[in-house]
């Protein structure tokens, strides 16, 4: 898998990120990972709704604990149109666990831990920990990238206020 020209950083540190960079306002590549009870999850599955993907390094981690409950408070309020997918290398198993321990309902957990489709298609692995990034992305009914954020620190939470505007601005 190449690296991309973008790093990031954890606890400042630089980190490498590697695959094929997208950019808003181009097609959201449709990727497949695993749903918590192995079946095969493909991005093209949700054409038609609103996609807010975020992916994070691990769940088993504070921040992207926080992250995933945060976005599965709003998801209520984003309307049946919208869905939000967490994506991160943990296991299937381990993500149903943290699901069930975490009350998370309104999130579909995803892993990208076999091929990492997604992460190779965003390019979002973190090539030095074979984790993936956190980042945002959203996309639109018709499979347009219509917002990304590639949060620059690892330790730091993503701008929650930019991405829920990103979707209302699409409309449901």
């Amino acid at each position: 898998m190449s690296e991309t020209k973008a790093t990031i950083k954890f606890k400042g540190n630089p980190l490498h990120l590697a695959g094929s960079e997208v950019n808003v306002g181009e097609p959201a590549p449709d990727f497949e990972v695993l749903a918590n009870d192995l079946s095969a999850v493909k991005l093209s599955a949700f054409r038609g709704k609103t996609c807010v993907i975020c992916s994070v390094p691990s769940l088993d981690t504070p921040v992207c604990d926080t992250e995933v409950r945060k976005f599965n408070e709003q998801a209520t309020s984003l309307g049946e149109d919208v869905v939000v997918l967490a994506i991160s290398m943990d296991l299937p198993f381990a993500q149903g666990r943290w699901c069930g321990a975490a009350g998370v309902k309104n999130v579909r957990t995803l892993s990208d831990y076999r091929d990492a489709d997604f992460a190779g298609k965003y390019g979002v692995l973190i090539k030095e920990l074979r984790l993936l990034a956190r980042t945002v992305f959203v996309v639109d009914k018709k499979g347009i990238i219509r917002y990304k954020e590639v949060v620059d620190e690892m330790t730091n939470e993503p701008d929650y206020e930019a991405a829920l505007q990103a979707v209302k601005e699409i409309g449901t």
